[in-house]
């Protein structure tokens, strides 16, 4: 039975402080990646909500940026910052990395989430588009992790969690680079896993279906270019189609699933591509 939810005696008499929330994340310290919108800014909240510093990454109008920042520090009362690396540039996120070891002493959580996306078939697939997806997407997580983990080992604890996608597990039509970008992220969460389980880290994967978040809006006129049909089809006949619940997933749902991963109730979760997918990869 789980320690934190079984109450002794003098629990049940009312003489114990409540047990510790599990998911109480106070004194940590996280580097979100793409987390000035969507789902890695969600992420970002959840953390901050529980009490984790953490350091903002990506694009956007500077003062949003700087909105949502300070707003953040003042609602959580934690520290966040914000670093602009290019997620193309392996040079930039390893300074993503040593900033946020130096502004905050100390990197728990990693979560690997930039990404683009492009739309098209594959004999017109613009080469430039290829190449930016797999760093953006794939050679980005490597980077980062390559970074953090020297940091995490000397701590003696670490949480790298990647966002992939049900393009991980699955493929679509249109999609080569993105589908695998994320199907590389899968295999490079597996390879970490194995090398730090006995560091006291974790490498996990995030698998969302659909969300409705900026990309995706971008996505739902280019699927509907490239297929020559209305952009209420393509959400109806196309992404909602591939869902059985029929609805986007949402960022609170994936935040759920995320907190456990970064917790200490999360310890032997490692090395697993977790679907939150309303049941996409079980067709």
């Amino acid at each position: 039975m789980l320690q934190w939810l079984r109450k002794s005696p003098d629990d049940q008499a009312g003489s114990s402080p409540s047990p510790k929330d599990p998911y109480d994340l106070t004194g940590q310290a996280a580097i979100v990646t793409g987390s000035t919108s969507g789902i890695g800014q969600a992420l970002a909240r959840a953390l901050a909500a529980r009490g984790c510093s953490v350091v903002l990454n990506g694009l956007g109008d500077p003062a949003e940026i700087e909105r949502e920042r300070s707003g953040l520090e003042a609602s959580c009362g934690v520290k966040v910052l914000y670093h602009g690396a290019d997620m193309s540039r392996g040079d930039e996120i390893a300074d993503l990395v040593a900033f946020a070891r130096h502004e905050l002493g100390r990197v728990d959580i990693l979560v690997n989430n930039a990404g683009v996306q492009h739309v098209e078939a594959i004999e017109k697939f613009p080469t430039d588009k290829w190449d930016q997806i797999i760093a953006i997407n794939l050679s980005s997580a490597f980077y980062a992790t390559r970074a953090v983990v020297p940091v995490m080992k000397a701590q003696g604890r670490g949480r790298i969690v990647n966002v992939a996608s049900a393009h991980g597990l699955v493929a679509s039509p249109f999609k080569s680079a993105y589908v695998a970008a994320k199907h590389g992220v899968i295999g490079l969460t597996k390879t970490v896993a194995l090398e730090l389980a006995e560091h006291g880290i974790t490498c996990n994967a995030i698998c969302p279906g659909y969300v409705m978040t900026p990309i995706v809006k971008n996505q739902i006129a280019d699927q509907a270019r490239t297929r020559g049909i209305s952009p209420e089809r393509v959400v109806k006949e196309v992404m909602l189609s591939a869902q059985p619940t029929k609805r986007f997933v949402t960022v609170d749902e994936l935040a759920g699933l995320f907190l456990y991963l970064v917790s200490d109730l999360g310890a032997s979760a490692n090395g697993t591509a977790f679907s939150i997918d309303g049941g996409w990869t079980a067709q």
